[in-house]
């Protein structure tokens, strides 16, 4: 058995915010399996501080050479990953997310002949290494006589990656540009459904744990009964902790890495908005305590603040202010900040990637 608190700072563990970082950028994004990533520079700055060279040069590095991709591999939500996983997670999580994407569908006016035409001209032009922008897509799509106004361009770009034929690649400035999948990551994995089920349950536990079997059904978001057979093909390579009534799993050396780095878990960490650290679970209580949800996404618009952590708990947000030369973070308290809180967030933020 074990507390909440100490779930929360296991987790500091897990992630790799605490102790020696991945030694790449493709070992960090391969080792968080999925990070949420709709916001690009967020989703660098999370995985930068879960890599040792912690920088995202380094992650953008990755994303140029296609160890790391960002696509849509599951919840409908991009996220970044390791190139090759991309292929059998989509193979897990695309049929449901197509079939329920049916009526938005309809909405849009798009129809199987679209599909197809959208699927075609982006062939023609991305096939033997082309790399396009969202807006260099959609004009393409356009001359070729596929409609995109509204959110129709958006909703192609994203059927045609969540069926394997398109991701982002190669960074350009602020923007990521569109590649063919099967060009682009040359050794992805196959795996048989009962084994990817299982690698999917494994590697989110290890990365997140301790969580429970109804964390890991939100953050895939997949049906219940693969949820099941994913913890059994996994449980055995996994340690077990009770926490308030609730089994939890993890991996057999996160309280082994929290003994070596305790004291660094108990401090001051910044992290930037939609970090897995709270994002990767269906319940934050842990972490956040639940009278402050609201402070952290206000109005419930699904937009996560930046976060101050201390001692494993959430303690406020923070914001960049100033001006593009000359930022400065400015933090709010979800109460008030203990003076070594206060004093410790101007230097995260100096030292953020």
């Amino acid at each position: 058995m074990t507390t909440p608190q100490e779930v929360a700072l296991l987790r500091l563990a897990a992630q790799r915010l605490v102790g020696p970082g991945a030694p790449t950028a493709a070992d960090a994004a391969g080792g968080a399996l999925a990070t949420q990533a709709q916001d690009l520079p967020g989703a660098l700055t999370s995985l930068a501080l879960r890599t040792a060279g912690g920088t995202r040069e380094d992650v953008v590095a990755a994303l140029d050479a296609g160890e790391v991709v960002r696509s849509w591999p599951m919840r409908g939500t991009l996220h970044l990953l390791r190139g090759e996983d991309l292929a059998w997670m989509l193979a897990l999580t695309t049929d449901r997310l197509i079939a329920g994407a049916a009526t938005r569908r309809r909405q849009l006016g798009i129809d199987d002949a679209d599909l197809a035409r959208a699927r075609d001209v982006a062939l023609g032009a991305l096939t033997g290494g082309g790399a396009l922008t969202r807006r260099e897509l959609q004009a393409v799509w356009e001359e070729n006589g596929v409609m995109t106004p509204g959110q129709r361009g958006y909703h192609l770009i994203w059927y045609l990656a969540q069926t394997g034929l398109l991701c982002f690649g190669p960074v350009t400035g602020n923007e990521q540009r569109l590649v063919l999948l099967d060009e682009w990551v040359l050794a992805p994995r196959r795996l048989e459904r009962e084994e990817a089920l299982g690698e999917l349950a494994l590697r989110y536990f290890r990365s997140h744990g301790p969580a429970s079997v109804r964390d890991l059904a939100g953050w895939t978001k997949l049906v219940a009964a693969d949820v099941r057979a994913g913890v059994g093909v996994a449980r055995d390579r996994l340690e077990r902790v009770e926490v308030d009534g609730v089994e939890m799993f993890l991996d057999p050396e996160t309280p082994e890495r929290l003994a070596a780095h305790r004291r660094q878990a108990q401090g001051v960490h910044l992290l930037p908005g939609f970090d897995e650290f709270l994002l990767g679970y269906q319940d934050r209580s842990a972490a956040l305590p639940p009278e402050f949800a609201d402070r952290l996404v206000p109005g419930g618009n699904g937009v996560f603040r930046p976060t101050v952590v201390a001692g494993g708990q959430v303690v406020g947000t923070w914001r960049r202010g100033g001006t593009k030369t000359r930022p400065v973070v400015e933090a709010t308290a979800f109460t008030q900040f203990r003076p070594a809180v206060e004093r410790a967030i101007p230097r995260l933020f100096a030292e953020l990637p």
